[in-house]
């Protein structure tokens, strides 16, 4: 009898939830399973069962994360409007790393970080995730709303950067500011670069 899948995805936020909070205050790499699976209240047996080992854990769980933060741009997409849109995934990204800003950390230290040990899984979900972006952007690039001659690969790749590093600032050295006024600046930025404010 195979586990039912709410328990399944329970159990996987349970880990993802212990999981950063350890390597918020300790790093990944010094982690053990014993430590994740007590975090998380679950036996330790439970994260052998569903994921190998701490890699296969680990691995897990950055999809798991991508696939969070990926529904939440995907609801964007029912926005009225490109701008609209392109305002929804900023505020989606943002409001997702203020609640995981650990994850932000972690595709920070590890997505550019070569080689690192989840280089490899971590480029997979950033290429999940400027899909959902490019798809937005060649929406406005076929409208005529973006300048002639932006690489929607680059311009997807840029806009999900600079909405990481401004999440990770934000929360760091600029925590009173509210979403939406970090929100607002990322967007007025974005459009100013066609001269749109």
């Amino acid at each position: 009898m195979s586990p039912k899948p709410e328990r399944t995805s329970a159990t996987k936020q349970k880990l993802f939830d212990a999981t950063l909070r350890l390597a918020g205050s300790r790093g990944m790499v010094g982690l053990t399973v014993d430590e994740i699976a007590a975090e998380a209240g679950v036996a330790k047996g439970t994260v052998y069962y569903n994921f190998g080992s701490k890699d296969g854990l680990i691995d897990a769980l950055l999809r798991y994360g991508v696939d969070l933060l990926a529904a939440r741009l995907r609801a964007a997409e029912a926005a009225v409007g490109p701008w609209d849109t392109v305002s929804d995934l900023i505020e989606g990204m943002l409001a997702f790393f203020a609640e995981y800003p650990t994850f932000a950390q972690l595709l920070v230290s590890e997505l550019w970080r070569t080689p690192g040990q989840w280089q490899q899984t971590l480029s997979l979900l950033r290429e999940q995730v400027t899909a959902i972006i490019r798809a937005q952007l060649q929406y406005l690039t076929d409208s005529g709303d973006l300048p002639e001659g932006v690489r929607v690969h680059t311009a997807a790749a840029a806009l999900f950067g600079t909405v990481l590093v401004v999440a990770l600032d934000w929360q760091v050295f600029d925590p009173e500011q509210t979403r939406e006024e970090v929100r607002d600046s990322v967007l007025l930025l974005v459009r100013g670069l066609r001269g749109k404010v």
